[in-house]
């Protein structure tokens, strides 16, 4: 499905669409421009109905093991608080009063076409990364990620539904990314991409990208928990569990590597003979994996055991369980897991952190701690000098905040301009 000027057309019309876009969007950028509030007010009514039930029956539909926290989540993101809070930490602040005489004057202005390459490990990212570039004033080409179920044309046709000033704003394609020439062409009309995904999907963008085009890069990341001691340890490790089984390791926040504050391997194996029936217990509570899931990780871990057995290295301990296992790491380096709830061990003495993260340091991004409260705030120095860009509670690694930023950087400011005048623009 494709969404233009406010109408929903079958895909088969791509091209016609594509081809009249570059008139449109002049037309657009020539005659209109698009205030926060308009914005905002519409986000807002969108978020209300979510939050009481009008896409419950899509939502339930999502791969995701709790729906109704799925929809409080997105109901609060999409909420008029949330984004006036965002605005006012992302884009907020004023000149100073005592500015040089010769000092120009600045107005942030909208980058202009927004290109959205939109990842599918998240159900509802498209729509809120088409959300950001609104409140900016941009006008949106949005690729739909092939796992889309739906859920993001019939919320963005909502949303034009309730403020039909959005319509001119707003593209929406569902086309494959192997249709390079339908991508060039939308990359042509775009002041800025926006892509998310691996480094194949960011490296395809930049050979298809025109010369000047700022590229905006989400790309995949890595995240971890790092335990030093406990100040509950049954509740902590319990809400780890959940973290893991409920994302299933998916999202680039996921717990991927487990490390222990130690050099002592023996106490790996503990850990691992302990954690694993809190692991299995939490699994136990939710969905269970698709079929295509299980085959895919299983198969996964039989080529570890095979490369492990063919290799020179010592095979890694490995502790199976009921849909999920842990495996203890030969290593300290941080990497991808076989995910599914496949977690790999790995010991971390304080001292090693900064070397070995650094090595991976284009790729890190949250830290979930479990630690006494009186070493988080030295610990959190530590995991943001390496170049972590969040730390919370082992618990809580892919939720969302408040006025947090993405990836080290707050997504706003990339997808604006600053428009300098040697006089006051504003008289």
């Amino acid at each position: 499905m494709i969404i233009a000027n406010g109408k929903i057309y079958r895909s088969e019309e791509q091209d016609r669409i594509l081809a009249a876009a570059a008139h449109n969007i002049d037309r657009t950028l020539a005659e209109r421009s698009l205030d926060a509030e308009t914005v905002i007010a519409a986000i807002d009514r969108l978020g209300s109905e979510i939050a009481r039930g009008v896409f419950d029956e899509r939502i339930n539909e999502l791969p995701v093991d709790e729906p109704m926290r799925y929809k409080a989540m997105a109901a609060e993101m999409l909420s008029r608080e949330f984004l006036e809070y965002k605005l006012a930490v992302e884009l907020g602040g004023s000149e100073p009063e005592n500015a040089p005489e010769n000092a120009a004057f600045t107005r942030i202005m909208p980058l202009g076409v927004i290109f959205h390459i939109a990842a599918g490990n998240m159900d509802g990212l498209p729509a809120f990364s088409l959300a950001e570039g609104l409140l900016t004033g941009n006008i949106n080409i949005l690729k739909l990620p092939r796992a889309d179920n739906g859920l993001s044309v019939e919320i963005i046709a909502k949303l034009i539904e309730y403020e039909p000033r959005l319509a001119d704003f707003i593209y929406v394609f569902d086309t494959p990314s192997s249709d390079v020439h339908a991508m060039k062409k939308m990359a042509a009309l775009a002041d800025g991409i926006a892509v998310w995904g691996g480094d194949g999907a960011v490296s395809a963008v930049r050979a298809l990208a025109p010369v000047g085009t700022r590229l905006i890069e989400w790309g995949h990341k890595l995240s971890f928990a790092y335990i030093s001691g406990y100040e509950d340890k049954e509740r902590e490790l319990t809400e780890l569990a959940a973290h893991i089984a409920a994302t299933k390791q998916l999202l680039c926040s996921s717990c991927q590597v487990i490390y222990l504050d130690t050099d002592d391997e023996s106490e790996l194996e503990g850990f691992c003979a302990e954690f694993l029936p809190i692991l299995e217990r939490e699994i136990a509570r939710r969905k269970p994996v698709s079929i295509g899931g299980r085959a895919h990780s299983s198969l996964l871990r039989y080529t570890d055991m095979l490369e492990d057995i063919l290799g020179e290295k010592p095979l890694p301990k490995h502790f199976g369980g009921k849909g999920c296992s842990l495996t203890i790491g030969a290593d300290s380096e941080l990497e991808l897991s076989d995910m599914m709830c496949n977690v790999l061990v790995k010991k971390l003495p304080r001292r090693g952190i900064v070397p070995v993260l650094r090595r991976g340091k284009n790729y890190l991004q949250t830290a979930g701690l479990i630690c006494p409260e009186s070493e988080r705030a030295e610990l959190a120095d530590i995991f943001a000098r390496c170049g972590v860009t969040r730390v919370t509670s082992a618990g809580a690694m892919s939720d969302y905040f408040a006025g947090e930023g993405h990836d080290g950087d707050y997504p706003l400011r990339r997808y604006t301009r600053v428009v300098n005048t040697s006089f006051d623009w504003r008289r």
